[in-house]
């Protein structure tokens, strides 16, 4: 009876759950800043209360010349309390960026360095170039050249060394009023902190001294003998030194004023708040952090701000706060105005998501870029615990503000100097780590949905695909694959021969993927097998434990569920052990990953997640590190997908923690839902569960530029909508638009019918397969730009603004994108429409940019304008190449990217103002480690001129080996000569031998036929224009 009831149970958990996908999501289930006890106690503060709360000891300064650290304290003004330590620092090596970014940290400075209350810091977030710190000298106001009036008995100044003459890069340490640390470019103040006086710090405590701090502030309530006081300087003790030379003295340390008292009583309070019938019990009581952080602009120049993901809102960031510094007295007697709720980053489970709110999604990324028509700064806050981030415009209107407010976690801050786009970019990447170069497969066609229903069906899928001519790289199977949601498991009745389907489907170079997710089924004595997996993570004890000490269990698509502590290196090692083809039986070398739910996904808990009290093995509240589960799952994953590939341990039981890489080792790809900051070093990311909405088509190019621009970059949304059915011409515009995005998959719930490119039948099928075979003759274009990423840092798909800061309309086009430098995009995301209007940026204004209309004939358009009624027919949305730009293509087309690796090339030249153009074609053997560990890469650069094209291979990587590839070029396209009498009258290669060519005037196009060089060659087609050298 009793296991009837609880299977009774168990059906009606998952009707529930799946009732709930159903509908939109339910707000009520997710926490605002009002109902969050640390966010609505800071955002609502009074400014006057911290403004001057915390100041900087003048005696603690020290200037470390061997670790090139600027270490201090600050204080807590009139609190007495237990002091910071800060330390600012300049990090990245002049070798890895021309400027360097200024990091500041502060933390307790507990007596014992032991101490358990201290924070928690991860050793997974940051790359090495973030700890190597630059040579800094200290400056006069004189030396420094600000345009900005400092005083040096203010203000502290420091640049790196090895700038000459008048430093680029200056920090300011102020030493008078409130603490903070401006950053100046030029001479122009770019970046500054606590200008609103909104820095916090809620130092953490034992219960016991806290409430007998709490009790004593209570019987001192009385009256400060030094208020009003100045001080200017704290003694060894933490004691304030004013201005007059008195003292502070210790029996002031608890509380001196009424104020502090309350102040003190609200901090016990505080260790317990209660949301949707879950209580927090808080190990150290509140621990916030916070700061205001400005970027300054000027007038003609104002900061518009980017990133912080995941939130399905505008790509620009708009202002949640309006007219902060406004002294208006609101009805509710706070003196800013709300106009949102801040962004909140907060990794979670949230399906059916709102468009255009800022509630926290799937992941989190602690980002800002700010440009305007002369720079381009950023600022990294390095903290993986939840966060709000409001925002709001200057008096100036040229200024913006953000205010961020985190639960808990360190205080570690980045402040990136740019001064370009793309140097801001690089800085960043460098701090946590660049992105991975992807296989060459996982930048073609997926097709998926939940869930293919068995082998038989892969089969029809795989051939379907081959019976249309329609080209794709990896077919999907979601959770209905498994053993009763079991992973690393199969469901012997639907897939019983595994390795037999992954070579049926692997024989035309293709791959398959299946789904692993984080919970892991629990064992149960009722089970006729219990699961090995959880069996043996349960006696490794591997599990988080919740508050008691105990495994925790949550509920998810299994039932009752364990979750792996990815935090801890022993359990990450397990993992990766699991992936090895004797412990994941049936799986195969052709067998890739998708990571979902790893938020991490509980549906029984606090938010659809985890209780924040949870521990890691290390005794880690999850807190801490609820930002980090999935990024260190997807890492674990993509680990396992390499340690699979070496030879068995000895004993096979064992399992190492390091790893042991060679060159030949294939690529791994991994999916995940979840992101944080450093999650482009494991692999691919989406948007999570769309709808089948001409809105979330719109919103796709929004979510996915702002995830690129915070470094997330191999980026995708499930094309025609997770949930839903969508229209014909809805599922037509989506693939049109997927086809310029990084990842590209095709994706759907088990309720929505069936939409592989074939089944509308015709026209749709038709230009769906034209849409995805324009991806396959892009691959060599996309590729290159993945490794422009990798090398670099740059992403692939790019706001407007990266190439185009002049044009003032580039900040708030949001509705376009870049394909790397050469291709912009307009994707059609309304019902019904043949025509649409396209803003075509330029360089500036006396050289009008060039673009060619590459879905409409080539047509040729200038710059610096937007076109009204551009054709955007249901065959084709607006694309165009931009002037001075060469894209290589292939364009014979093959079932598979695999078939296509030797296929001759095309370059597709669009010759500028001055007949001139210019582009990059990056060549590897597409799916080993040996690029990465051993620099065998290519690097071809093209320069067209008016003589001639010419190009010039070279080794990709510094020390690297030069590949050779069998790629030859079979055609060439020069657009743009704009009259016959520019045409040249022989084509030569080498200066030699004569090629065939033909011009079409009507598309003024150029082609050459058959030049017959290998692309990994040098060569040189030369155009010669006296008749008399024929």
């Amino acid at each position: 009876m009793t296991l009837i009831l609880m299977r009774s149970v168990r059906l009606l958990l998952c009707a529930a759950f799946v009732l709930a996908l159903a509908t939109a999501v339910d707000r009520s289930k997710f926490r605002t800043c009002e109902k969050t006890q640390f966010c609505n106690k800071y955002r609502n503060v009074e400014r006057s209360e911290l403004s001057t709360k915390y100041q900087l000891s003048r005696s603690s300064i020290h200037l470390d010349v061997v670790s090139n650290v600027v270490s201090f304290d600050v204080h807590e003004v009139n609190h007495g309390g237990l002091p910071l330590t800060g330390s600012l620092s300049f990090v990245l090596t002049a070798q890895q960026s021309a400027l360097p970014a200024l990091r500041l940290q502060l933390a307790e400075k507990f007596a014992d360095q032991k101490d358990p209350k201290t924070r928690w810091t991860s050793e997974d977030i940051l790359a090495a170039a973030a700890e190597q710190t630059r040579p800094l000298r200290q400056l006069t106001v004189a030396e420094a050249g600000l345009k900005t009036a400092l005083e040096d008995d203010k203000t502290l100044l420091f640049a790196p060394e090895g700038q000459e003459g008048t430093p680029q890069v200056v920090a300011a340490l102020k030493l008078e009023g409130s603490f903070g640390v401006d950053l100046y470019l030029d001479g122009d103040k770019i970046v500054s902190s606590n200008d609103d006086g909104l820095f916090h710090y809620e130092v953490r405590k034992d219960r016991a001294v806290a409430e007998a701090q709490a009790e004593a502030a209570a019987d001192q309530a009385a009256i400060d003998e030094h208020e009003g006081k100045v001080i200017v300087d704290y003694g060894e003790d933490g004691l304030a030194i004013y201005e007059d030379g008195s003292v502070q003295k210790k029996a002031d340390q608890s509380a001196t004023t009424t104020s502090a008292a309350a102040d003190a009583d609200n901090k016990v309070e505080g260790w317990e708040e209660s949301f949707g019938g879950h209580t927090d019990k808080k190990k150290f009581g509140p621990s916030s952090i916070g700061l205001d952080v400005s970027f300054h602009g000027a007038a003609g120049a104002p900061r518009s701000l980017y990133g912080i993901p995941e939130h399905a809102t505008d790509f620009v960031l708009k202002d949640t706060i309006e007219n902060a510094s406004d002294e208006v007295e609101q009805a509710d007697g706070h003196k800013r105005k709300v106009v949102t709720d801040p962004y909140r980053l907060y990794n979670l489970d949230v399906f059916e998501y709102e468009l255009d709110n800022p509630m926290a999604l799937y992941g989190s990324i602690p980002v800002l870029i700010a440009p305007n028509k002369r720079n381009t700064v950023g600022m990294f806050w390095n903290n993986p615990s939840e966060t709000f981030v409001d925002i709001w415009t200057n008096d100036d209107a040229h200024s913006k503000t953000s205010h961020w407010i985190s639960e808990s976690g360190v205080f570690d801050l980045f402040l990136m100097a740019g001064p370009s786009s793309a140097d801001v970019f690089s800085q960043y990447t460098l701090l946590t780590g660049r992105a991975q170069l992807p296989p060459v497969f996982a930048l073609g066609y997926h097709q998926s949905r939940w869930n293919y229903k068995n082998e038989a069906d892969v089969a029809r899928v795989d051939a379907a695909f081959d019976e249309h001519l329609i080209p794709y790289d990896v077919l999907w199977l979601d959770i209905e694959h498994t053993d009763g949601k079991r992973y690393f498991t199969w469901d012997e009745h639907a897939f019983p021969t595994p390795i037999d389907m992954q070579e049926g489907v692997a024989r035309t170079g293709r791959k398959m993927v299946t789904i692993v997710d984080p919970h892991i089924k629990v064992s149960q004595s009722k089970d006729k097998k219990p699961f090995y997996i959880h069996t043996e993570a349960e006696e490794l004890g591997l599990f988080i434990k919740d508050e008691q000490g105990n495994d925790f269990k949550g509920w998810c698509w299994p039932g009752e569920s364990s979750y792996v502590d990815f935090t801890s290196p022993k359990a990450r090692a397990w993992w990766r052990h699991q992936f090895r083809y004797e412990n994941y039986q049936g799986s195969t070398k052709n067998l890739y990953t998708w990571n979902d739910m790893n938020e991490p996904s509980v549906f029984n808990g606090p938010e659809v997640s985890m209780r924040k009290g949870c521990m890691s093995l290390a005794g880690v509240e999850h807190r801490e590190w609820h930002n980090l589960y999935g990024i260190l799952f997807q890492r674990s994953t993509m680990e396992g997908q390499l340690v699979r590939q070496q030879a068995p341990p000895q004993p096979l039981s064992a399992f190492a923690e390091t790893l042991d890489l060679v060159p030949e080792m294939q690529r791994p790809f991994v999916l995940s839902r979840a992101f944080s900051a450093g999650s482009q070093r494991y692999g691919a990311v989406w948007t999570g569960d769309n709808t089948a909405e001409w809105g979330h088509l719109r919103y796709a190019t929004k979510m996915l530029l702002s995830m690129s621009v915070a470094g997330l970059t191999f980026v995708g949304a499930d094309v025609g909508g997770f949930f839903g059915h969508p229209s014909t011409e809805l599922l037509t515009r989506w693939n049109q638009a997927a086809i310029y995005q990084p990842f590209f998959r095709g994706h759907a719930h088990h309720d929505s019918p069936r939409r592989e490119p074939w089944v509308f039948g015709e026209p749709t099928t038709s230009r769906i397969r034209a849409a995805i075979r324009e991806r396959y003759a892009m691959l060599p274009y996309i590729y290159t730009l993945f490794h422009t990423c990798y090398a670099q840092g740059m992403p692939v798909m790019r706001p407007l603004w990266v190439h185009f800061p002049q044009q003032p309309q580039s900040f708030s086009e949001e509705d376009e994108f870049l394909l790397g430098d050469a291709l912009l995009v307009k994707p059609i995301v309304e019902e019904g429409v043949v025509a649409t209007h396209v803003f075509l940026p330029s360089a500036d204004e006396q050289t009008k940019t060039v673009w060619y209309h590459v879905t409409d004939g080539f047509k040729r358009f200038f710059g610096g304008k937007t076109y009204e009624n551009v054709p955007a027919p249901l065959d084709f949305i607006p694309v165009f190449q931009r002037g001075g730009t060469i894209m290589p293509r292939k364009q014979r087309v093959r079932r598979s990217s695999e078939l296509m690796r030797d296929d001759p090339l095309t370059l597709v030249v669009a010759l500028n103002e001055n007949l001139e153009a210019h582009g990059e074609l990056y060549v590897d053997d597409e799916r080993t480690l040996a690029a990465e560990l051993n620099g065998e890469g290519t690097l071809i650069s093209f320069h067209q001129t008016k003589d001639g094209l010419r190009s010039t291979a070279a080794i990709a990587t510094p020390q690297g080996k030069r590949y050779t590839s069998l790629m030859w070029v079979e055609r060439i396209e020069v657009y743009g000569f704009q009259s016959e009498a520019n045409l040249p009258k022989q084509v030569l290669v080498g200066g030699e031998r004569a090629v065939e060519f033909q011009y079409d005037a009507a598309s003024d196009c150029l082609v050459v036929r058959k030049p017959q060089v290998l692309v990994t060659d040098d060569w040189e087609l030369r155009f010669v224009y006296n008749q008399a050298l024929e």
